[in-house]
């Protein structure tokens, strides 16, 4: 039996929490697990982490295969980078065209302002005239 020590998350959402594990390969990342090494909290500041030596140590020497981001934990290297999606930038092809369609419809505003108000005047006019 191939083990690994790993990250299974846990938490809730967009606020995780991790546990490090010793688990079969096979197994899925937040599947069963063999024992509880330490755990990783990511979100406080600065990041908690906190494992046993001992049972990391025996582990390693028993052959079990160290994840990168758990090497990286236990050195000291590793930078939680929270996950920001990219903005994409509209090209100048759509922003013309939007700006075409804001115009159009303030012409179209503008446009039946001034018959509404022209409507008002002969309205008034017709009052004075009917006076």
């Amino acid at each position: 039996m191939s083990v690994t020590i790993r990250l299974a998350r846990t938490g809730r959402k967009n606020l995780p929490t991790y546990k490090i594990v010793v688990s079969n390969t096979r197994d899925k990342r937040n599947g069963r697990f063999v024992d509880i090494i330490g755990s990783y909290n990511p979100t406080t500041s600065p990041q908690e982490f906190v494992y046993n030596k001992e049972k990391f140590e025996k582990w390693s020497k028993t052959g079990a295969l160290i994840t990168e981001a758990v090497k990286k934990l236990v050195e000291g290297k590793y930078e939680y980078k929270k996950y920001e999606p990219k903005k994409v930038k509209a090209s100048k092809e759509d922003q013309e065209a939007r700006n075409a369609t804001k115009d159009n419809t303030t012409k179209e505003e503008k446009a039946e302002d001034q018959s509404k108000e022209e409507a008002n005047e002969q309205k008034e006019e017709k009052k004075e005239e009917n006076k």
